[in-house]
């Protein structure tokens, strides 16, 4: 019997509920999974002065591949290159990098004789790195 996949999150927020029920129903996985603090923590201060990030990514590659399993979703947002190379070892690994689209709607509202407008984003899709 084959079991559901499951989806790892490696991103910079917690998911919507809109994105959480769109993980369930179209992406057909039993669970979601945020990874541990600490390398949430990674992701999230990666340097913009760092000019190697193989060490600074090791972590989430031990973890990735100490978890995650063949046919996994892993969805994978944040800076363009820890992205590209945690991708990369997705792919190694053989599972489903993925990552969300949005569609901006813009909001415009009167406030004491000013208009203020305000961009509001929401979930479409998730869609697979590489497709």
């Amino acid at each position: 019997m084959q079991t559901k996949p499951t989806l790892y999150l490696l991103f910079n927020h917690k998911l919507t509920k809109q994105q959480e029920e769109d993980a369930y129903l179209s992406l057909g996985v039993e669970r979601i999974v945020y990874l541990p603090n600490s390398l949430l923590d990674i992701w999230k201060n990666i340097s913009p002065h760092k000019r190697y990030l193989k060490d600074l990514l090791y972590p989430i590659y031990s973890y990735m591949y100490s978890r995650c399993t063949k046919g996994d979703y892993i969805l994978i947002q944040g800076d363009s290159g820890a992205t590209y190379q945690v991708v990369q070892k997705a792919f190694s690994l053989k599972l489903k990098p993925i990552y969300a689209t949005t569609e901006r709607k813009a909001v415009e509202k009167r406030v004491e004789g000013k208009n203020i407008k305000t961009s509001v984003f929401e979930h479409v899709i998730y869609r697979e790195y590489g497709e």
